[in-house]
């Protein structure tokens, strides 16, 4: 295997770092939400164009009539995933919203459960059943702060159900065309709809102020090509548990960002249920045989 330009955990920590800017960036931004993720996934998909052009756009020949429906519904997905989450914003903290969104790797088990018949261990049900306790702890805390807190925390477990189905309908055409390929495709179909959804809820494109123009591009270069590409870069050296293991550190990023910059301070629930929650996703991610020879050959050494 070739070696890489720079150390794959090198690539995770600014994979991490990037991401959690994400939710803060969005905040920042003065615009709508339908705006926001237009703007998002519109410089994305202009930054991405040239490479694509250029080296990859022979690529487009491999897709057939079900890669592009699949490819299609993905994209709507993918945008909607977009509203809910930065609408949740509106509404709920920083802290709450990601840690709610970071159960997407248990919807994933469910939409591949329900629709590829994978197995189910009791590993799976009892992580299951520790996450879900842990969101309702933020959610119950949410809601005695405020209800429109937990109307975010609502949308937020939505936008996560969302992101998972946009993974689930486009991981058999990921398998045959390259990252940049993909991207392109999905990331055009998911800027099409929001200039869709923009226009029927007539919301402004602008004029806005140059700083919200810079959060829109930060937004694309930060959490979307530095954040989810470089992952998808390390997956090549580092194994997807590792990867997962490491998204899950977005909340705690995001959370110490939002505490200095908008103040946002936790309440006891957020934090037990936070806790609780990224220890229900690393017991459903991490291979618990595995974790037990490598703890046993330590204590053997």
């Amino acid at each position: 295997m070739e070696k890489p330009l720079i150390h794959p955990s090198i690539a995770i920590i600014i994979g991490v770092i990037s991401i959690s800017f994400s939710a803060i960036l969005v905040k920042l931004a003065d615009a709508e939400s339908g705006v926001i993720a237009f703007y998002r996934m519109l410089f994305t998909v202009l930054i991405l164009s040239p490479i694509f052009l250029k080296k990859h756009v022979h690529e487009l020949k491999m897709l057939n009539k079900r890669d592009w429906l699949f490819s299609t519904i993905a994209g709507i997905f993918l945008a909607f995933h977009f509203i809910l989450w930065f609408e949740s914003l509106n509404y709920t903290s920083v802290a709450s919203s990601t840690v709610l969104v970071t159960m997407q790797p248990l919807f994933a088990f469910v939409g591949t459960y329900l629709f590829f018949k994978e197995r189910i261990t009791m590993q799976t049900i009892l992580s299951g059943i520790i996450a879900i306790s842990g969101s309702v702890l933020i959610s119950w805390g949410d809601f005695k702060v405020s209800g429109n807190a937990l109307f975010g925390d609502i949308l937020a477990l939505i936008a996560c159900g969302l992101v998972t189905a946009y993974f689930l309908f486009g991981q058999d055409v990921r398998k045959r065309l390259s990252l940049i390929t993909y991207t392109m495709v999905v990331y055009s179909i998911s800027t099409v709809c929001l200039l869709c959804y923009v226009i029927i809820r007539e919301e402004s494109f602008g004029p806005y102020p140059i700083m919200t123009w810079i959060w829109f591009l930060l937004l694309a270069i930060l959490p979307n090509l530095l954040g989810h590409s470089l992952f998808n870069w390390a997956i090549k050296w580092i194994s997807t548990t590792v990867i997962s293991i490491a998204i899950l550190f977005e909340p705690v990023g995001a959370s110490i960002l939002a505490l200095y910059i908008f103040g946002e301070k936790l309440i006891v629930t957020q934090i037990v249920g936070g806790i609780i929650v990224i220890a229900g996703i690393l017991l459903f991610v991490l291979d618990l045989k595995m974790l037990k020879n490598f703890f046993k050959k330590t204590i053997d050494s």
